[in-house]
C-alpha cells in the first residue's frame, strides 16, 4: 500500500511538472492537464472523480494561474487594460459552474469534458483565425479586446469541466489579433479569475464522505494530497520559465496548442 501511494504520489509530481511547461507556453494553468491524472489517482471514487478532478483542478489552476500571472511582465498584462467587467463575469460564471458541478449527475461530466474538447479540437482546425488568419481578425498591433458577454458562459463550463479559460480564452485572443505568446500569457489572469472562486466553492462544500474509497485527504470535493504534489511539479518550471521562455514560431506554437488538447482527449477515453 505505501509503495503505491508512493508512486501515486511521484507521479503526480511527474505531471505537475507538465502542468508548470503547460501553465508558461499555453496558459493552461493545469486544467486540462490536471483532469485526466486526478481522474485516475481517485479511480475509486467511480463516477465522483470526475468532481473532484475537477475541483481539484480548480485549485491547481488558481495557483498556478496567479504565480504566473505575478511574473508576466506589466507590457503583456496591459493588454487586458478596460477588462475590469470581463474579469467579474469570468468570475461569477466560474461560481455558478463549480456550484453545478455539486448538483449535476457525476457520470456525464467526463463524456462532457471529451466532447468540449473535441468540439474545440475541430474549431481550431475548420474555421478561419487559429491556424491561419481569419477575414475578420483586427488589424496587426490592435488586437481587439475580448467582448465582456463572453465572461458568464466562459467561466460556468471551465469551472463545470475543470478546463481551465484558457482552452476558451486562447483561440478568442488570436482570433482578436494576439500571437500565440501574447494570447497565452494573457490566458493566465484570465483562468485565474475563474479558479479562484471555483476553488472557494469546492473547498467550501461537504466532503465526499459517502464512497468506502474516498481519499482522507479531501476537502469539500478537492483533493489536497493531488492538488499538492501537482503544484510541487509545477512552480519551480513556471519560475524558470519565465525567466527564459522558449522561442517558439507562431505556427508551430498554434499547431502544439492544438496536440496537447488531442492528447488530453485520448487520454480521457483510454482511462477506465
Amino acid at each position: 500500500m505505501d509503495v503505491s501511494v508512493d508512486a501515486s504520489v511521484v507521479s503526480l509530481i511527474g505531471i505537475g511538472l507538465l502542468t508548470g511547461v503547460t501553465t508558461v507556453l499555453f496558459g493552461f494553468g493545469g486544467g486540462f492537464v490536471a483532469v485526466p491524472v486526478v481522474v485516475w489517482a481517485d479511480a475509486a471514487l467511480g463516477a465522483d472523480a470526475m468532481r473532484v478532478a475537477a475541483a481539484t483542478s480548480a485549485l491547481v489552476m488558481a495557483v498556478n494561474a496567479g504565480f504566473a500571472t505575478a511574473v508576466t511582465p506589466r507590457r503583456v498584462l496591459r493588454e487586458l487594460r478596460g477588462g475590469g467587467t470581463l474579469l467579474l463575469l469570468l468570475a461569477a460564471g466560474a461560481a455558478a459552474g463549480a456550484v453545478a458541478t455539486r448538483l449535476a449527475p457525476a457520470g456525464p461530466a467526463r463524456w462532457a469534458f471529451v466532447a468540449y474538447v473535441a468540439a474545440t479540437i475541430a474549431d481550431l482546425l475548420l474555421r478561419p483565425g487559429f491556424l491561419r488568419a481569419g477575414t475578420g481578425q483586427a488589424p496587426a498591433g490592435a488586437p481587439a479586446p475580448l467582448p465582456a458577454r463572453l465572461g458568464v458562459p466562459v467561466g460556468a463550463i471551465a469551472a463545470f469541466l475543470g478546463v481551465g479559460g484558457s482552452v476558451m480564452t486562447v483561440p478568442a485572443m488570436r482570433r482578436a489579433g494576439h500571437t500565440m505568446r501574447v494570447a497565452t500569457a494573457l490566458a493566465n489572469p484570465l483562468t485565474l479569475a475563474i479558479a479562484v472562486p471555483a476553488a472557494a466553492v469546492s473547498l467550501a462544500g461537504a466532503t465526499i464522505h459517502a464512497h468506502p474509497g474516498a481519499p482522507a485527504h479531501l476537502m469539500g470535493l478537492v483533493d489536497l494530497r493531488a492538488a499538492s504534489a501537482l503544484l510541487l511539479g509545477a512552480l519551480p518550471v513556471i519560475a524558470v520559465l519565465r525567466l527564459r521562455p522558449p522561442r517558439i514560431p507562431d505556427r508551430p506554437y498554434a499547431w502544439t496548442y492544438i496536440g496537447l488538447l488531442a492528447a488530453v482527449v485520448i487520454a480521457m477515453l483510454l482511462l477506465p
